[in-house]
């Protein structure tokens, strides 16, 4: 199939590298022209494991191109995607204008039929606007072109987002009209070889379907943490409890790590977008509000501890962080716990040192200007010296450091934990003070 992608971002380039992959000749538009032209060189500017390889054979099949001009993509395509940003808004709800200019594009290009797919992530009601928005510009123009407005959200997890697309669990399809069903049928068959992954239903549920999922995971994860400041007041040991309860099939032992606090691009942008819904539409959504003010409590935990560990008295200390990205296997930094951390440590007079594999250069950005904060290129480099280490993301390399090498090059050895990686009695043997998140201190 001619397929466009209409932004050139996280979800727009998993999706357009993907489908090249699958033979489809796919068109992908971004209004940022150094990004155009980056990506045309085979440039990604973007960590995403696997992305690189499938780009590469995308450009040199010919399968895959990237510009600035909509005319030029949209020519021919059967199906168009619409995977630009929706950022929240100053009262939490998701910003929709980028998806609206779009389709007022595709309104004033159009020249077939085709069929219209929502990928970002939207509010219930969007595909509603999409489709106004197009139907307004083919009236402005005075011709008359079919086309169907398809929701099909995109449930993939970063860092490990290029299996989650070509081996998807599920694939959502939102649609009212049968033939653009049908192409999406189509589209989606090499993914759905072994077994039908595809579940058709109205557009409005599906568009409710993402924010169900994203939402509940985020309530586990709130969940959790808060079970573990619990179990801390009571000695008992989170891990135990964790894996206990993740023993029962009813619950499943996946989104039960306690931790500093959810981040990233979808789980909060999209609790607050849910949450504005639910008051826009007088139904108050008590839990997921709920889930939300633990995540912000949540994120202030480790500086707690270091606050507890030192009296209160942080200032001139040196302070180091293993791990900047919200996640591993990710650059990405947005609304990341170590950007609280280390905004806290600053204002309370600490040096920061950081390292993170990916993600340093972005933290660098966002603290520009600021005194104290620094990052290097190798976890021991940004220990050496330090008062206090924390452990924010669980990067694999992290996961079986020199406990004595570390007590030999910090200052004091204070070790908190914020994934729970260590044995505490490993780390007590090696001579360090250690703690974690929900484990008996």
């Amino acid at each position: 199939m001619r397929l466009t992608v209409f932004g050139a971002g996280y979800v727009g380039l998993v999706t357009a590298a993907c489908f090249a992959e699958m033979g489809n000749h796919v068109a992908c538009v971004d209004v940022d022209a150094d990004r155009v032209a980056r990506l045309n060189r085979g440039e990604v500017p973007i960590h995403e494991p696997g992305l690189a390889p499938l780009l590469e054979r995308g450009l040199a099949q010919k399968r895959i191109r990237f510009g600035t001009d909509a005319a030029d993509a949209l020519g021919g395509a059967e199906v168009v995607f619409i995977a630009v940003g929706t950022p929240p808004s100053e009262d939490g709800s998701a910003d929709l204008s980028h998806v609206l200019a779009v389709a007022r594009t595709i309104g004033s290009l159009m020249s077939a039929r085709c069929v219209v797919v929502d990928k970002s992530t939207v509010p219930v009601g969007t595909a509603d606007k999409v489709r106004e928005t197009i139907a307004a510009e083919l009236a402005r123009r005075g011709v008359a072109h079919e086309f169907s407005v398809v929701s099909n959200p995109e449930f993939l997890k970063e860092g490990a987002a290029i299996g989650d697309f070509m081996r998807p669990d599920r694939i959502v399809i939102g649609s009212r009209d049968a033939w653009a069903t049908d192409a999406m049928r189509a589209l989606y068959a090499p993914f759905s070889r072994n077994h039908e992954k595809l579940i058709v239903m109205d557009v409005r549920s599906a568009e409710l379907t993402k924010y169900a999922a994203n939402t509940m995971l985020a309530v586990r994860i709130s969940f959790m943490n808060e079970m573990a400041a619990l179990a801390e007041r009571l000695g008992a040991d989170i891990e135990d409890v964790r894996r206990g309860i993740g023993s029962d099939p009813r619950i499943g032992p996946s989104f039960l790590y306690p931790g500093p606090g959810f981040g990233g691009s979808c789980f909060p942008k999209d609790l607050r977008a849910l949450l504005r819904t639910s008051q826009e539409h007088a139904s108050p959504l008590t839990i997921v509000q709920a889930a939300f003010e633990a995540n912000e409590r949540q994120k202030k935990v480790l500086f707690a501890k270091a606050a507890k560990a030192f009296d209160g008295k942080l200032d001139g200390l040196r302070a180091a962080l293993w791990g900047l990205a919200f996640k591993p296997d990710t650059d990405d930094i947005r609304e990341a716990p170590s950007l609280e951390l280390i905004d806290s440590l600053l204002a309370a007079g600490a040096s920061v040192v950081g390292y993170d594999p990916e993600a340093a250069a972005n933290v660098r950005a966002a603290f520009a200007g600021r005194t104290g904060f620094a990052t290097v290129d190798d976890p021991y480099r940004a220990a050496e010296g330090a008062d206090v280490l924390f452990v924010v993301t669980e990067w694999r390399e992290f996961r079986s450091p020199d406990f004595a090498r570390l007590r030999a090059t910090m200052r004091q050895p204070v070790l908190i934990d914020g994934r729970n990686l260590y044995d505490p009695k490993l780390v007590r043997a090696a001579g360090l003070r250690y703690d974690s998140i929900g484990r008996p201190g």
